[in-house]
């Protein structure tokens, strides 16, 4: 653990309860006179507190510097992921987070089932112990955009991933929006919608997941 998230970081007294408690007294077995790292992910800084008091359900730590601390990816990018099973997402967002993706939006393509719905503040926990973990000092952006069409009107120089000659190791450092697909990929309605020039695609026959295809692209691009 790099930093312990806590959304008051930064005031000059910092009380402890519930699941930061938990984790720092009781799991941790922190004790008075220890200095711990946090972040808000809100600014850049990272924050040192020192233990000064502790209780049967809270404890009181005092603020001892701070720091202006950047640990960010050089590259910004930007997924736009169509919607799958939620499980997926949660399974593969972390991993996003620590190579660095600035942004995901999430969006409903032709293939999508419109049962199922993103879970923003879930998949923020997530990111926030993630970012902990990896010391990252953000975490990914999430939004929703109602329709594939819609987002690619609006983002016209968007790359898509799908099946193509145009090899994503060649464009990659072209690339600051990717769009991803669901299982099953793209319809042909939407494909034929597509500008050939922004389809993107891997130097392999083989039919990848898109939790593997979205990791896979991400990597390539940013690592």
């Amino acid at each position: 653990m790099q930093f312990v998230y806590d959304k008051s970081s930064k005031n000059e007294i910092l009380e402890l309860v519930d699941e930061n408690y938990n984790y720092i007294i009781k799991a941790r077995r922190h004790k008075i006179g220890d200095e711990i790292y946090f972040r808000n992910l809100e600014d850049d800084f990272i924050y040192l507190y020192k233990i000064v008091e502790i209780n049967k359900k809270s404890a009181t730590l005092t603020l001892v510097n701070s720091e202006k601390k950047v640990i960010e990816n050089s590259r910004k990018l930007h997924l736009v992921w169509c919607v799958v099973d939620p499980k997926t997402v949660e399974k593969s967002i972390a991993s996003l987070n620590e190579i660095g993706v600035d942004k995901i939006t999430f969006v409903y393509s032709d293939f999508s089932q419109k049962n199922f719905k993103i879970n923003i503040e879930k998949l923020n926990k997530i990111l926030i112990n993630s970012s902990s973990q990896c010391g990252r000092s953000s975490i990914v952006k999430l939004e929703i955009s109602k329709t594939l069409d819609s987002f690619l009107t609006q983002n016209p120089k968007s790359y898509i991933l799908d099946f193509s000659n145009n090899f994503i190791d060649d464009k990659k450092d072209e690339i600051d929006t990717l769009v991803i697909g669901c299982e099953g990929g793209f319809s042909k309605r939407e494909k034929s919608n597509f500008n050939k020039d922004f389809v993107v695609g891997f130097n392999s026959n083989l039919i990848l997941r898109s939790e593997t295809a979205i990791v896979s692209a991400t990597s390539k691009i940013l690592l």
